[in-house]
């Protein structure tokens, strides 16, 4: 399937094996259970880092009053695109786990936590919605039929970076939910890896793809980053399958077999690399003078339906890869989201939703607060 029509199949389904019984071992994490309700209740403002090296706070110009006051504009108005249950998507991806997860965790790039900021109530109640699709095979997967794995992969994500976000040595009803969910879902994923080490649209070892196994990197990196067991050959056989995908130019076909080189999967698999921990090598070099070529933000049709998820992955990849990369993309690709905000505050994408294109726009956004752990480096 073509990576566009792969993105559109973000609806989610349930259906898939049961887990085996985790031992103590597989389940015990080296962090304290989160305590969601964080001191100086939801109209306080977002707690601010305490934690981060100077690596991880803005850089001079980075952060401009121009991008500031879009940000507000753009959470404000996503804040207004929340279904009375908590979830996040109208039409035909309507109560989308992968849209809701997305939507909380451009809240939480601002700092908005439960219990904490000006929209941490949405994010509780996203939080909320996701932890109700969570089915006992640790699948997380809502009322649609296609392609779970896609959801599956994104509401991992925003668990692992809530919980790590959110830890302060407590226990309450909710916060033993999220840790079960998210080590459920993690479990999941371990169990649906294929033979070629990468993912597919449903939670069964049977085929890959980059876009797909991208996901379940992600939330595999942020639920280890939060403590929670995440076996290295795992990791390990993810980054064979992915060196497999690259073509001689550096870009990356959708799968192993054939196909031709595209932006925004080559960004999403030099991702996979960076975030299973590989940094310097000679895949991610040529992945980069790839994405030089193909992924700035002026030479990247705005019509495209993979537009966002595109630059959502181009952002982190040139942002891990700092120096003369980050520094040529994010000022234009600043510049581009800027202008393409609506006047409403919203960025429109024809496939999805608005409450998709401006979750997408307002994490790469915010990318340089570097509020959430997984851009922290």
């Amino acid at each position: 399937m073509h990576p566009s029509a792969a993105l559109l199949g973000m609806l989610l389904a349930a259906g898939a094996p049961a887990p085996p019984a985790a031992s103590p071992a597989r389940t015990a994490l080296a962090v304290p259970l989160l305590v969601l309700a964080q001191p100086g209740g939801p109209g306080a403002a977002p707690t601010p880092r305490t934690d981060a090296g100077a690596q991880n706070r803005p850089m001079d110009g980075e952060i401009t009053p121009e991008l500031d006051a879009a940000v507000t504009k753009g959470l404000k108005a996503l804040a207004s695109l929340q279904n009375a249950d908590g979830s996040f998507g109208s039409g035909r991806y309507s109560r989308n786990v992968a849209v809701t997860s997305l939507a909380c965790l451009a809240f939480m790039a601002d700092g908005h936590l439960p219990g904490r900021g000006e929209y941490g109530g949405v994010v509780l109640k996203g939080l909320e919605y996701v932890l109700s699709c969570c089915t006992e095979t640790g699948l997380i997967a809502g009322d649609s039929t296609n392609g779970p794995m896609y959801g599956h992969g994104f509401a991992t994500l925003f668990l692992g970076e809530l919980y790590g976000m959110t830890q302060a040595g407590g226990e309450t009803p909710l916060a033993e939910r999220t840790h079960e969910a998210l080590v459920r879902a993690c479990r999941l994923i371990e169990r649906s890896q294929n033979e070629e080490g990468g993912w597919r649209y449903n939670p069964v070892p049977y085929d890959a793809d980059t876009s797909v196994t991208i996901c379940q990197i992600m939330g595999l990196r942020a639920a280890r980053n939060a403590g929670i067991e995440v076996p290295k050959s795992v990791i390990d056989r993810a980054v064979e399958y992915i060196r497999k995908c690259q073509n001689p130019d550096g870009g990356f076909k959708y799968q192993s077999d054939t196909g031709v080189s595209a932006w925004p999967r080559s960004a999403a698999s030099v991702a996979t690399l960076y975030y299973a921990g590989i940094y310097r090598d000679n895949a991610i070099d040529k992945g980069l003078d790839y994405l030089v070529r193909s992924a700035m933000p002026e030479s990247v049709g705005r019509s495209e339906a993979h537009y966002f998820y595109g630059m959502y992955y181009t952002a982190q990849t040139m942002y891990l890869a700092g120096g003369r990369h980050w520094a040529a993309w994010w000022p234009a690709a600043r510049r581009e989201l800027l202008n393409r905000q609506g006047a409403g505050g919203t960025w429109s994408d024809p496939s999805v939703g608005p409450a998709y294109g401006t979750a997408m726009a307002l994490i790469v956004l915010q990318m340089p607060k570097r509020y959430l752990p997984i851009f922290q480096k």
